[in-house]
């Protein structure tokens, strides 16, 4: 441990096993007498570059410059400066020779030369990216010269190296020095390993070592004189050979060209500052200079001037270089997205960019960022996720969805906002297929049984629809139970006739999982009465789906009378859910704007389902936007109110543990067998035979029998003295108003003897007081009421008892 500090903090070590990294393979071309390797690091295989110098000769001069350059890098820390990560010094020794080695550890980065021939960019793209990489080095040249006030002494094309996400960096510091010429009694060389420099790239002074003059020129002399020769050099696409080459100004933009003459100047004093060279506004303005630099600063820009950018990002990423995009800009764009400084619409922008990866690539690049997205609490970052699902979903593993995207996603599902509440039901299309069956039965089924009777009727529709889109996920005991109460119970019987259209479809749809006996006492029994409904849609669906179910059971028939008893019951050939029912148009909108959510899926692709789908995708997208008036149509008040089900478990067990506080309305599709013929109650069967029979009682017995009928009523069931002698008589048998939850009429109540006391049922409620009895003699003479059922209005005096 104490070598490996010493390597680090001393830059010397004793050996190459003591480098924590591996080397790799050479790059073709490094800067000076370096070598430029590629490498990994030996903890987690990350990604580095090694840099080597080598010499027999322990007082060579190229040693000393080498560590001169390990210090230096070490030292200055900017973000347009190679960054140091490690270094040491090996000494081996091959018989009585000595070999010294200096490795200088980085981050990964390849030289520019080679990296402009990998890109390959022509015309107005490479002059962009030409102009990017000039902005980031002129801004690293800036800093060491007018900052620190540091000569780099060696800025050409060779300095240069460039990282995988296309930045420009300047390395290269073995010549680096102070600039002293404050000091006027320094007479030496400032620059001590000047020799190490090309002649083709030392300006005139430098090349007479006059240090004099170097010393009374300024800061920036030196390097700008290099920042032109890197111009030259990336323009022409040759290295500099001699200083004359300089001249050859064919090459150069024209934007650019003075500026250009002015880092060329012969006089030192007039060169071009590098901070002026940043201030062209006429080369580095371009599409892609803008677009890297307000990413760069995104958190210093107001939300409007974010929205706009992003907003235009899609259409502009189209006109930047594709190679630069998905290795700078989407980096950035995910980052920003990651960490909460962009806005909804970058997301957008984000799954445009990832659509040009790779499968393998995407899964990297953009897929993390977006599960992460998933449990931002900005509800615009949430409708942009479930908007664009359909373009990652497919890209989700069945883990990530099951234990990391969904848990946030279902919060949508009771959202205070329909419009979020759609989107997360339409998400499942694409979700539901990862789930487990544990989350499936366990939890997705809870919700959707709350949304079928959801205020909104575009949802309920769309409840329906999901539910015959998802059903072949569905275990087979969880279908049996629920699919049928679902469809019959809940989505026949909605007052929203393309509601109702759903549920025939996906009764369709889902004609495989039936048996013959499910589809002709619970099946066909409630498409039947549909075929009457008020709304034409809807009986053209019910006739169609009456013709489907009777030609699949007359298909069992003739195979169980032909001996065929290998055929599976329920299943012909008439293809069930053999395709996707399509979304019914949505009428719901967020902030006032109207959804623009295209339907997720096409219609039922079966030759028998065809004509079912097409009519249920019109019923729902007909001009009168049926779905947008639900409440105030008048045609909806009209249609049988849903009973409610006198089952408060749901579809069975998985409706306990969400919502217990709702009324039995809202609690579940109940098992229930909703159209057999009704039977009338043993209250109502006694009422009606002592109808026909003979009834006459004492009249003091009489008197008395409403009050003993009662007393054993709840107090909850008793009816108000305003109520007709008529609304008392068929209260008790009347159908529950919609959205009330409703009593079985059988369900006897406590202490109530039917048989004993037929009129039960229909009794007044018991009175609160006692009439007080008359006195004989007191007051005029009158003759007795005759006594009456049911409890009587007695004037009282104000005496009281």
């Amino acid at each position: 441990m104490f070598k490996f500090l010493k390597g680090v903090v001393g830059g010397s070590g004793t050996g190459l096993k003591d480098l924590p990294y591996n080397i790799g393979d050479p790059y073709p071309s490094s800067w000076g007498s370096w070598s430029h390797f590629r490498g990994t690091s030996k903890d987690d295989g990350s990604p580095v570059s090694i840099f080597a110098l080598s010499s027999s000769n322990a007082q060579d001069g190229h040693l000393a410059a080498g560590r001169n350059g390990v210090k230096r890098l070490r030292t200055v820390r900017h973000p347009n400066i190679l960054s140091f990560l490690h270094s040491t010094e090996i000494e081996t020794h091959d018989g009585s020779a000595t070999k010294v080695t200096i490795y200088i550890v980085t981050e990964p980065v390849m030289p520019l030369s080679e990296k402009i021939k990998e890109l390959g960019l022509k015309g107005t793209q490479r002059d962009e990216y030409f102009a990017l990489g000039l902005h980031q080095i002129a801004k690293a040249v800036s800093f060491l010269n007018n900052d620190c006030k540091l000569v780099h002494g060696n800025v050409c094309l060779a300095s240069v190296v460039v990282t995988p996400t296309l930045d420009w960096k300047l390395h290269a510091f073995d010549v680096l020095s102070e600039f002293d010429g404050s000091n006027e009694s320094a007479s030496g060389p400032m620059l001590q390993y000047e020799w190490l420099v090309g002649t083709q790239y030392k300006p005139m002074e430098l090349v007479k070592t006059d240090w004099v003059a170097i010393r009374k020129s300024p800061s920036w002399a030196i390097d700008s004189w290099g920042l032109g020769c890197l111009i030259y050099e990336l323009f022409s696409g040759t290295k500099l050979g001699k200083t004359e080459e300089l001249r050859n100004i064919g090459c150069i933009p024209k934007s650019l060209l003075p500026d250009y003459q002015r880092l060329l100047s012969s006089m030192p004093s007039r060169r071009l500052n590098t901070s002026k060279l940043l201030e062209n506004g006429e080369y580095f303005q371009n599409k892609l200079v803008d677009t890297i630099h307000f990413m760069e600063i995104l958190n210093l820009k107001d939300s409007i001037e974010k929205d706009t950018f992003f907003r235009k990002l899609p259409n502009l990423a189209e006109q930047l270089p594709r190679e630069i995009v998905l290795k700078k800009l989407l980096p950035l764009l995910a980052s920003a997205l990651e960490f909460g400084s962009a806005a909804a619409p970058a997301l957008t922008a984000l799954l445009k960019m990832g659509s040009w990866l790779s499968a393998e690539d995407f899964s990297v690049k953009v897929l993390p960022t977006i599960v992460k997205l998933f449990a931002s609490n900005d509800r615009a970052i949430r409708v942009a996720l479930l908007q664009h699902i359909d373009q990652f979903g497919e890209s989700l593993s069945g883990q990530i969805v099951d234990e990391q995207v969904f848990p946030h996603v279902s919060t949508g599902f009771s959202d205070t906002s329909p419009f979020l509440r759609e989107l997360t039901l339409k998400s499942m299309l694409v979700l539901a297929p990862k789930l487990s069956q544990r989350t499936i039965s366990g939890s997705l089924l809870k919700y959707l049984s709350k949304l079928q009777v959801d205020e909104e009727p575009a949802i309920r529709t769309n409840t329906t629809i999901l539910l015959g889109n998802i059903a072949n996920y569905l275990n087979e005991g969880t279908r049996k139970r629920v699919l049928i109460n679902a469809f019959t119970v809940r989505a026949l019987r909605d007052a929203f006739p393309p509601a109702r259209g759903a549920g025939i479809v996906a009764l369709c749809a889902t004609s495989s999982y039936y048996d013959d006996a499910e589809i002709a006492t619970r099946i066909l029994p409630n498409v039947v009465v549909l075929t009457i409904d008020q709304d034409s849609e809807v009986r053209s669906k019910a006739f169609q789906a009456v013709e489907q179910f009777l030609q699949i059971l007359k298909q069992n028939y003739e195979k169980t009378n032909a001996g065929d008893t290998t055929a599976s019951a329920g299943i012909s050939s008439v293809p069930g859910n053999s395709g996707l029912i399509g979304w019914a148009m949505s009428s719901l909108t967020l902030k006032g704007k109207p959804s623009e959510q295209a339907p997720l899926s096409a219609s039922v692709s079966a030759p028998s389902l065809a004509s079912t789908a097409s009519d249920a995708s019109t019923a729902m997208e007909t001009p009168s936007v049926k779905l947008s008036h639900a409440r105030s149509n008048s045609d909806f008040t009209d249609q049988p109110a849903p009973p409610s089900p006198t089952s408060t478990d749901g579809w069975g067990d998985i409706e306990n543990g969400i919502n217990e506080d709702h009324d039995s309305q809202k609690e579940g599709w109940g098992d229930l067998e909703p159209l057999e013929e009704p039977k009338p109650s043993p209250a109502l069967a006694n009422i009606q035979a002592a109808q026909k029979r003979p009834f006459s009682q004492p009249a003091s017995q009489s008197s008395r029998l409403p009050v003993q009928a009662t007393t054993s009523r709840p107090k909850a069931t008793t009816v108000k003295a305003t109520k007709t002698e008529d609304d008392d008589l068929w209260g008790s048998i009347a159908a529950p108003m919609p959205g009330a939850t409703s009593r079985a009429l059988n369900a006897k109540r406590a202490g109530q003897d039917d048989d004993d006391d037929p009129w039960a049922a229909i009794a007044a409620p018991l009175p609160t007081t006692r009439a007080k009895p008359f006195t004989a003699g007191r007051g005029r003479a009158a003759k007795p009421a005759a006594p009456k059922l049911g409890a009587q209005r007695i004037n009282r005096t104000s005496s009281g008892y």
